[in-house]
């Protein structure tokens, strides 16, 4: 059996998250029982949610515990099988964790899914074609529920789940306008992803000067707020906000090193009788179909054309996903296992 490299939580951080957190070890994989598959993880997804699962808090999912290995997204290959539905050879994607092999239950529902790459490779399906994507996809049409001709905005629009979310939104004829950091990363977003404006964070960076810049890149109001990142973006955002518009709440990035995000002016949550609903993907599993297809679609016509940040090797994940957390990567950040 192959030697397995895997990353684990050591401990927890105190504040911002450090190398230190994580430890890399060497373990031998098990010989399989009826019914498992054996996985070589040809990619791991790095993603903001498994900084707060880094903390042991009250949240919508049990904290990531010490010892183990780190929670994260893989596709690979099927190397070895003892269960009937799945051969050597099949590429799957799966939560095999920070680590190169995976032994998976593949009964178990919902722990592995084979996928084709005939059209869209195969480390989309942890980006565009996969969780972030999704996400995208039900934050949009679930809970913002666009109108032809809406004005809609993202935050953190040129990574994984933004990306998505304008080719996703323009199909459904918005205006779409993102907000990133950087000057290569704005002209990203209107040049290859189809926004119609993208504003630079690190340029207007305080709320009187986000909110002009929205006030200029949305002279209609925004109708429709996919927030990724909280803190005072978020205020900027609301007051640009219109009657009766919709905030699809999924990410508060800017708080995950566990100081509390107050909001600056909730009465306009009132005063424009705002809908706003947190959500998590995963809960909601009835919409990938709809959304994979969708999102699929969109990837293989050229409509979407995710980037991607790609770190060498198991044990540059740390650090990989600790630039993640600053903003260094650029679309959706992967590791290269194989």
């Amino acid at each position: 059996m192959p030697i397995n490299q895997q990353i684990l939580l050591d401990n927890r951080p105190q504040g911002e998250a450090v190398a230190s957190n994580f430890k890399l070890v060497s373990a031998q994989t098990p010989a399989l029982a009826d019914g498992q598959v054996l996985v070589r993880h040809h990619y791991l997804s790095l993603d903001p949610y498994m900084r707060g699962r880094m903390n042991e808090s009250k949240s919508y999912a049990a904290s990531q515990p010490l010892g183990e290995v780190m929670i994260g997204g893989t596709v690979g290959e099927v190397v070895e099988s003892r269960n009937a539905k799945y051969a050597v050879g099949d590429k799957v994607v799966g939560m095999g964790g920070w680590q190169e092999y995976s032994v998976v239950d593949a009964n178990a529902p919902g722990a592995l899914r084979k996928v084709d790459t005939t059209h869209v490779p195969l480390s989309h399906y942890l980006g565009a074609v996969g969780m972030p994507g999704v996400t995208a996809w039900y934050g949009l049409v679930k809970i913002i529920a666009p109108k032809e001709g809406d004005t809609v905005v993202v935050s953190a629009a040129t990574g994984a789940v933004g990306s998505a979310f304008a080719a996703l939104a323009k199909a459904r004829g918005c205006r779409v306008v993102g907000i990133a950091g950087g000057t290569d990363k704005c002209k990203y977003a209107t040049e290859e992803l189809g926004f119609d404006a993208c504003i630079d964070y690190k340029v207007h960076g305080d709320v009187k000067a986000m909110a002009k810049a929205l006030k200029e890149a949305c002279p209609n109001g925004i109708d429709g707020y996919f927030e990724n990142v909280g803190g005072w973006i978020m205020d900027a955002v609301m007051l640009r906000m219109n009657a009766f518009s919709r905030i699809a709440l999924c990410g508060m990035i800017a708080g995950y090193d566990g100081a509390p995000l107050p909001m600056s002016n909730p009465a306009l949550i009132l005063i424009n009788r705002m809908k706003i609903e947190g959500f998590i993907v995963s809960e909601h599993m009835e919409v990938w179909p709809d959304a994979l297809k969708e999102l699929g679609m969109l990837v293989g016509t050229g409509k979407l054309r995710p980037r991607e940040t790609i770190a060498q090797g198991i044990a540059a994940a740390p650090e990989a996903f600790l630039g993640l957390l600053k903003g260094k990567n650029f679309g959706k950040q992967l590791v290269k296992l194989i």
